[in-house]
């Protein structure tokens, strides 16, 4: 069973009695507008979101929620920001920092629009609201004067569940400062049922500074908020979420979930979630990080994949499963590659779990008519668009056999306009290719027995008039039997005399596309 369904099996199970009844399951995400939003993030939407599609499909009602979160400190400068303007608002709710462009609404604004942008575009369709809403409007009132009221029973559990000792005049929230306007740097000692006393401490964390500000005031109505590991489940209850996976760094014994979790039944008196913990998407694998600048954003990923791949990316692997994704390797071309031998099956009628995936990665109005069309492979036309002398739908045709239909035209201008911004922006030196208009210095170096090779590949060439990329295929890897070389040996010669590198797509094919007077004439020189 594809691991979506089998967790839609698992929620059916436990929710029965409410989808019995009629009533709506709550799904919740969240995400942190601190900086650009890497893309790591998007596999919590995609999980969240793929879920949400499947309960779609069973009518079963739901709603997915998708929380920015603005009301957090700004604890990190973005290293693409102007450090002098930003430095001043350390410590304050991102959602209280201005804007980078002074359009959006606040900072946490501007980053959220384009993450938003990503999220719908991908085919995701949650309903969107910050956090700030909720402590503004006064939601979140009374689980702060539960959690306020259980200080006691929340510093043990930190100290049970995570070994974390809190001091006794620890209390679980912090003040928007009444001066300096920080919420990072302030602390609560103290509460009479109605109003907190709370210091804003000049040296309490190592990225802020406080002013010194000390007072008295009312913690309701968005003028304080809760410590993460009390939010999360204070947000629980307040939203009445019945579903919310994590990253398996929140899922650890006496990590972040658990201490939640026991926050939830012993303060909150709610009952966690039902948990899908999953694996990081790494970038060249590393983890990332929105505030630090580190990694490749949400926006610049998606922007060089069409919704189908990028939906691939982020839900072809088992949750439980790690994903790397390397937009200067071969991830893009393997993608391509993975999705060409999922439609095959798909067309085919083969029920499995790959026709399963085949189906989610298009967009929910799409799955009813999906069309088979010619796909060529990625890699082939990364190299086609490099090369200026070809006639692209020609060689598309060749590689078809046949003519092409308006629906196969429409996926070779998506993989052709893709493949030109994955050259452009992120493939390495591997991937481009340029025919050397003369002879490259590093291909007069081959030794006597490799131009004895290479003269037996001119005499096949010289004896057809026409190249078909098949025929020179099998008779090149004939050759280099008979040659006795080994494979490198054999065809790096042939690459580096067009190339100048001593690597390239599949030969026979390679050749097969090049102008035939330009390969003999550079055989000849090479060889002689």
């Amino acid at each position: 069973m594809f691991w979506a369904d089998r967790n839609v099996a698992e929620i059916e199970g436990t929710f029965g009695d409410k989808i019995r009844s009629g009533g709506k399951l709550i799904i919740r995400d969240e995400k942190t507008a601190s900086g650009r939003v890497h893309v790591g993030s998007m596999r919590g939407v995609a999980i969240h979101g793929v879920v949400s599609e499947i309960l779609t499909e069973k009518n079963i009602k739901h709603s997915f929620l998708y929380e920015i979160n603005d009301m957090d400190p700004m604890d990190g400068l973005p290293v693409y920001l102007d450090q002098e303007k930003f430095r001043p608002h350390m410590g304050k709710p991102l959602c209280n920092v201005p804007s980078p462009d002074n359009e959006a609404k606040n900072f946490a604004e501007y980053f959220a629009r384009e993450f938003e942008q990503v999220i719908t575009e991908a085919g995701y369709r949650p309903e969107f609201y910050r956090i700030s809403e909720l402590y503004l409007s006064g939601k979140m009132d009374g689980v702060i004067k539960e959690a306020l009221e259980h200080a006691a029973d929340i510093r043990r559990i930190y100290l049970e569940v995570s070994g974390s000792k809190k001091a006794e005049d620890w209390y679980p929230l912090s003040v928007i400062c009444e001066n300096c306007g920080k919420v990072g740097t302030t602390k609560v000692y103290a509460w009479d049922g109605k109003e907190v006393s709370y210091r804003c401490e000049k040296d309490a964390v190592k990225w802020a500074e406080g002013c010194g500000q000390e007072g008295k005031v009312s913690p309701f109505g968005g003028k304080a908020k809760l410590p993460f590991k009390v939010e999360w489940p204070a947000k629980w209850k307040v939203v009445g979420v019945d579903v919310e996976g994590g990253g398996k760094d929140h899922t650890t014994k006496g990590g972040t979930r658990d201490v939640a979790s026991h926050i939830a039944r012993e303060v909150f008196d709610i009952e966690p979630p039902f948990d899908m913990p999953y694996e990081f998407l790494l970038i060249a694998g590393k983890k990332m990080s929105s505030s630090k600048g580190a990694g490749a954003s949400a926006k610049e990923i998606s922007d060089i994949l069409p919704p189908t791949i990028f939906r691939l990316a982020l839900i072809g692997k088992d949750i439980k499963q790690q994903i790397n994704f390397d937009p200067e390797g071969d991830t893009v071309p393997v993608l391509f590659d993975t999705y060409d031998k999922l439609a095959e099956g798909y067309f085919k009628g083969v029920e499995d779990d790959y026709s399963r995936l085949f189906s989610l990665i298009h967009l929910e109005g799409d799955r009813k008519s999906l069309k088979q069309s010619f796909l060529p492979r990625f890699r082939e036309i990364a190299f086609l668009v490099q090369m200026p002398h070809i006639n692209l739908e020609n060689e598309v045709v060749k590689m078809k056999g046949g003519e092409l239909t308006q629906d196969d035209k429409k996926e070779l201008e998506l993989r052709v306009h893709y493949a030109k911004l994955w050259l452009e922006r992120y493939a390495s030196e591997e991937f481009k290719y340029e025919i050397q208009k003369t002879l490259p210095e590093v291909a007069k170096n081959i030794s006597e027995e490799q131009k004895k090779v290479l003269r037996s590949v001119l005499e096949f060439i010289e004896s057809k008039n026409i190249l078909d990329g098949l025929e020179l295929h099998t008779s090149l890897h004939e050759l280099r039997k008979n040659s006795g070389l080994e494979p490198k040996d054999f065809f790096g010669p042939i690459y580096l005399s067009i190339l100048g590198k001593d690597h390239g797509p599949k030969a026979g094919w390679f050749l097969s596309v090049l102008d035939r007077e330009f390969l003999i004439k550079r055989l000849k020189e090479v060889s002689k």
